[in-house]
Formats: C-alpha cells, sequence, structure tokens
C-alpha cells in the first residue's frame, strides 16, 4: 500500500519530535557535567562522555539485534563516507574538549544559553559549504542569537572584554556546527552505526589527548557516572539528532533542536541555586526572541 496523506504529515513531525528529544537528552549534559568537573579534568570528562556515547550505544544496537534476530533495514556507513566520518570524528575531539574547558570556567547557566551559536554556527556552515537555503527571518534569528552570545561572553558588566571560558565554549559551538554538516551527509545511514563510530572515535582521540595533557584517570564512581551521562546526554542525543536530519537537515535540526539550552540553563539554576543577573536576564530573553525567529513555523516544518 502506498502512504495515504496521514502518513505523509505524520512523517515530518516524527522527525520534529527526535530533534526535540535529541535536544533535552543533551541539556542534562551541561550542569551534570559541571557536577563532574569538581574531580574530573576537563580533557578526560570529554573522552568519557564520548566513549560513554560509543559504547552505550554499541551494547544497546547488540542488544536489539538479538531481540529483533534479524537486519535493521538501516543503510550501513560505505567506504564514500569516509571523507564525512574522519572529518565527525576529527571536530568531535576538539568540540568535547573546548566545552569541558570552558565549562570549568563559567557559570553554567551561560554556557547552556551560549550553546545556542551552534545554530548560527549550523546555519552558516550549511549554507556556505552545502547550499542550504536560510531563510530571511532565519537570519534575523541568527542575529539576535549572536547579540545574546555576547552579551554572554563579557567578563562582567560593563566590560568590554570576553571571558576565556565563554570564547572556548565559542569555539565548540563551531566545531558542532561544522560537524553538523558532515553529519548531516551521513542522515541516510544507520544512525545507531553513526553515534558508535562517532563515540568510539572521538572519545579515543580525546582520551590520547587527556593523556598526553597529563590528566589523572578519575576514580571509578566518577567514571562510571561521566559515562553514564555521556550515553544518555550524547549517544541518544545524538541518535535521534542524526535521525531528524534525515528529515528535516542540518539548518532545520538544528533549529528545532534550540530549546536545549532553555532546558539546561533552568536546570543549572535549580542545581546550583543562582540568581540570574540582569545580564543574563536581557541575554535569555533575546536568545528566546532568536530561538523562536529560527524555529520553523505552522507550514514550513
Amino acid at each position: 500500500m502506498g502512504e495515504g496523506g496521514g502518513s505523509k504529515r505524520a512523517r515530518p513531525a516524527r522527525f520534529v519530535a527526535a530533534a526535540f528529544l535529541a535536544a533535552c537528552l543533551y541539556a542534562l549534559s551541561t550542569p551534570c557535567s559541571k557536577v563532574l568537573l569538581a574531580d574530573v579534568a576537563p580533557n578526560m570528562m570529554a573522552a568519557l562522555l564520548y566513549l560513554g556515547a560509543g559504547a552505550g550505544m554499541a551494547a544497546l544496537t547488540g542488544l536489539r539485534a538479538v531481540v529483533r534476530r534479524g537486519p535493521s533495514g538501516e543503510k550501513p556507513l560505505e567506504r564514500a563516507d569516509a571523507p564525512y566520518v574522519v572529518a565527525m570524528v576529527l571536530l568531535d575531539v576538539a568540540a568535547p574538549i573546548l566545552l569541558m574547558a570552558g565549562l570549568a570556567h563559567a557559570a553554567p547557566e551561560n554556557v547552556a544559553l551560549l550553546n545556542n551559536f551552534e545554530i548560527v554556527a549550523t546555519a552558516v556552515i550549511a549554507l556556505l559549504a552545502f547550499r542550504e537555503r536560510v531563510a530571511p527571518r532565519t537570519w534575523a534569528g541568527i542575529a539576535v542569537i549572536t547579540l545574546s552570545c555576547a552579551l554572554l561572553s563579557l567578563e562582567g558588566a560593563g566590560a568590554l572584554s570576553f571571558s576565556a571560558g565563554s570564547l572556548m565554549v565559542l569555539g565548540a559551538c563551531l566545531c558542532w556546527g561544522v560537524e553538523n554538516s558532515c553529519t548531516s551527509r551521513l542522515s541516510e545511514r544507520d544512525p545507531a552505526q553513526v553515534v558508535v563510530v562517532k563515540g568510539l572515535g572521538s572519545g579515543a582521540g580525546a582520551l590520547a589527548v587527556a593523556l598526553l595533557a597529563g590528566d589523572a584517570l578519575p576514580s571509578a564512581p566518577d567514571a562510571a557516572a561521566a559515562l553514564l551521562l555521556g550515553f544518555v546526554a550524547y549517544g541518544l542525543s545524538i541518535f535521534f539528532y542524526v535521525y531528524a536530519q534525515r528529515g528535516l537537515g542540518a539548518a532545520r535540526t538544528s533549529a528545532y533542536y534550540a530549546v536545549n539550552p532553555f532546558i539546561g540553563a533552568a536546570l543549572s539554576l535549580a542545581l546550583f541555586q543562582t540568581m540570574p543577573g540582569p545580564a543574563f536576564l536581557l541575554a535569555l530573553a533575546l536568545m528566546a526572541l532568536g530561538a523562536w525567529l529560527v524555529t520553523p513555523h505552522a507550514g514550513e516544518a
């Protein structure tokens, strides 16, 4: 039987739901990582997050194969995908290291909102490298998000210099913006396989950096917590993100994903019992406006 009109309408809705679920899962990473960074070095934390993502998804894929007792029906990675896979892995070595280093020196609620700069980077790279269309309203949202990020990055009220922690977070977002466009080239491949390759490859690279930097191995409970966080906030989140890109494209998936910084900021404020200042509240309002502008509205999904 062919697909009816209802199935066609449900298809994009499924991808949108996957993008939102990916955002909610990733929102856990900032506040939880901030807690673990008290005892785990940033480079080591980055490695454990991605290793947890790759190992967890590998185990889940194996379990799924046993239960299903047959092929998944997904297309595996091919030799032609190698350039995108290599770029994805290398960028995912740099990005979490920059993010964890920035998070170690910045307020978690600020870092959570700064993650929205990934939308800016993704949209610009998708336009320049892959000629994805970016609507005028989206450009307006990008401008507002960039202004909000600038406010969040200032050293303090009235300061004209940017904090090192915030700049490292923005660097991570830039890496992920490029990586998102590379990953979108793999969106027709098995999402679980993409996550396993991304997680284990990037995790091993980050672990090599951590060991070369002389980072100490964390305690068993801290390591287990970081690996579990990596599986949930990175592994499952990336799985649903890659799946969403299959139907939405890199720029649009990133736009729906824009809800994650607000969830992360709210969790951070609640967990660390922080009272936000005027600059943060202004940046939050601008970020909300920017996210609304870049998120496709009715008839555009």
